[in-house]
């Protein structure tokens, strides 16, 4: 179990919405740090660009390997 001290304007703000939601202020506070501790899991880089990946591929498969190459190429290009 936790007490804890809340200040006058948010336990006035935790009163009203419970009210409106016709929930406990209890079920209110609980719902809350679900919700912001659900936030503070970050996730994985595949699940932030995964729409993004391969969508906007060259077709050419050995970028890696001939990158030097391929620098000079483009570089020479310009000039």
């Amino acid at each position: 179990m936790i007490t804890l001290r809340l200040d006058p304007q948010l336990e006035q703000m935790i009163n009203q919405v419970s009210h409106e939601l016709n929930i406990s202020k209890s079920e209110l506070i609980r719902k809350s740090i679900y919700d912001f501790l659900g936030r503070l899991e970050k996730p994985s880089p595949w699940e932030l660009g995964h729409e993004l990946f391969g969508q906007y591929a060259s077709g050419r498969h050995d970028l890696s390997k001939n990158r030097k190459k391929l620098v000079k190429e483009k570089i020479k290009a310009k000039k």
